[in-house]
Parts: C-alpha cells; sequence; structure tokens
C-alpha cells in the first residue's frame, strides 16, 4: 500500500518506522526524520517513534554500530528497542516499514479497518535507489553508513509528504 494522497489529519501526526529487531534501521529512521521535521518546525506537529517486528531485542539500546554512525553525523543516539503491536495500528496515521519482509509481517497483523495506512520508507526515495532498505545487522560499519546514507534521502521525502500532510490539515481549519 502506498502513502495515501490524503490523511484524516489529527494533531499531531503520528508515525511510526519499523524494521525487525528496532536496533538498526528503525531507530536510524526516527532520529534521522525527528531531525528532518525538527529543521522543518515540525517537531511539535508530529510524532516520531520504532519498533520492531520481532521481540530479540526488546529492552536493549541501539546497536552499537549504529549509534556511531549516528554519532558521526550529529545525531542524537539514545534507544531502546520494543516490539510492534497491534493496537498501534488504530494510534498513528502511518507506519512505515524499512523493507517488504517487514510489510508483510505488519500486513498480517493490520486490522480490517485500521486508522494508518501502512508503507515503506523506501517509496519516498527521490533517488529511487531501492525500496528496501538494507539491513546492515551482519555487515560492518561501511554497511551501516551506506544505510544511514540511504534513510537519510528517504526521511527527507518523508518529510516532504509530513509536512504536506500537516499544511493540508491547517489549511482545512
Amino acid at each position: 500500500m502506498s502513502p495515501p494522497d490524503t490523511v484524516d489529519q489529527r494533531e499531531p501526526y503520528r508515525v511510526l518506522l519499523v524494521c525487525m529487531g528496532n536496533i538498526c534501521r528503525s531507530p536510524m529512521a526516527e532520529i534521522v526524520l525527528r531531525r528532518k521535521l525538527a529543521d522543518r518546525g515540525l517537531d511539535s506537529q508530529a510524532v516520531v517513534d520504532s519498533a520492531g517486528t520481532g521481540r530479540w531485542h526488546v529492552g536493549n539500546p541501539a546497536d552499537p554500530r549504529t549509534e556511531d554512525a549516528l554519532a558521526a553525523r550529529g545525531y542524537p543516539t539514545s534507544h531502546t528497542a520494543r516490539q510492534f503491536v497491534a493496537e498501534w495500528f488504530g494510534e498513528r496515521d502511518l507506519v512505515v516499514a524499512l523493507d517488504t519482509s517487514n510489510r508483510r509481517d505488519l500486513l498480517r497483523l493490520m486490522p480490517e479497518e485500521p486508522r494508518a495506512s501502512l508503507c515503506l520508507l523506501g517509496e519516498f526515495d527521490e533517488a529511487r535507489v531501492s525500496v528496501e532498505v538494507a539491513d546492515p545487522y551482519y555487515g560492518d560499519a561501511d554497511d551501516f553508513d551506506a544505510v544511514l546514507d540511504h534513510i537519510e534521502r528517504c526521511c527527507e521525502g518523508l518529510a516532504d509528504f509530513i509536512q504536506a500532510q500537516v499544511s493540508t490539515d491547517r489549511s482545512r481549519q
């Protein structure tokens, strides 16, 4: 499912980014998207968080390589992993999977009439490198940097989308 053209906006706009373990990609995307929204002055109008489809790392901090990649670019690194809960489809406007495998897992949990739309983060990459954000877990520091490059591009497009949603809602009020 692609991002919707319009959203029944509620304040604040709520976005949840989801990968497998919530220690590599989705924390990166959460932190990057928060920064991009703050840079646009939208941090009070959008809430961003993340989770994993699996429970292996619940309660753990982000992978040290994730923290290193983020810190090298000046991003904060505080994070605690958690597992996605199906009820969150009713509490978010947009659930964003980092790859098609996680999207399939989320589709199995999605209720018939969710509040949230479900899409892939890679759909927001204007360079269209891939809709899949590669999992760097079994890689090295270079792999984490490459994934962060991809996430930064995707989050730029996602921030554009959120800004349009928030602006559309304001113009209706």
